[in-house]
């Protein structure tokens, strides 16, 4: 009978000493599972120019993407003019895609990723974009940078990497410029890579905007009398 309750004690105490360790092995093999990719039909999209921009856009399906030929003056200040291909999208996202290319017209054409609260031009809005390369910008030493207009008919604002000066944090090199932009409730992450497998956060922002929103892909050349082209590939949502 001593015998058994020694033997009862000291699986007892066994399944104490290795229960954590269990349950934290279980943890660390859940939080390594990889997001599941889903292309997005390219036939759901739709697309027009948002704002007035003296030269109109030009958008054609090429290589299991799109080409986006735009004009427009800029996404900043109070109001924007730029080519929008976008579908309409409910609830929380995980929009990826690979920008294969993007012309410069101007140090500071853009392209990247937008939800969008409506199609008017001073809406409110998250953009986390790309330039078409990595010259020093206005607090910024990479080609990646996160804006967003916090209030409707206001200035748009940034947020710049930790640093201005020295290797940029969040280069480009096409035609391997990953980008990903992220919804859950009001957060909006936007996240870099150069593989389209391993992401690194640029920053997390939070703004109120509806449940149901334009979702999509942005691009301006930020000069009135020429255009810049994008190529954006591997249009994808990442699901769990």
């Amino acid at each position: 009978m001593i015998k058994n309750n020694i033997i009862y004690s000291i699986v007892i105490f066994l399944l104490i000493i290795t229960g954590p360790t269990v349950f934290a092995q279980d943890i660390q093999k859940s939080a390594s599972i990889s997001l599941k990719s889903k292309p997005i039909p390219l036939a759901s999209f739709k697309h027009g120019d948002v704002g007035n921009p003296s030269i109109k856009g030009i958008v054609k399906i090429s290589n299991n993407g799109f080409d986006i030929t735009a004009g427009g003056a800029d996404i900043w200040g109070v109001k924007d003019e730029f080519n929008f291909v976008y579908v309409e999208r409910v609830g929380d996202f995980d929009l990826v895609s690979r920008i294969e290319s993007l012309s410069a017209a101007d140090l500071y054409t853009k392209a990247g990723l937008m939800a969008r609260e409506d199609l008017t031009a001073d809406c409110r809005h998250i953009y986390f974009q790309v330039f078409s390369d990595n010259n020093p910008r206005n607090k910024n030493n990479g080609g990646y940078e996160f804006q967003y207009r916090q209030v409707k008919d206001s200035a748009m604002k940034a947020i710049y990497p930790k640093r201005s000066e020295g290797a940029p944090e969040f280069p480009v090199a096409y035609p391997n410029v990953w980008i990903r932009l992220q919804r859950t409730n009001n957060d909006f992450t936007g996240y870099y890579s150069t593989d389209g497998k391993t992401w690194k956060v640029y920053t997390t922002f939070t703004l109120e905007l509806p449940s149901k929103i334009y979702l999509g892909l942005a691009v301006t050349s930020h000069n009135t009398s020429r255009t810049s082209s994008a190529g954006f590939r591997n249009i994808e949502e990442l699901k769990n």
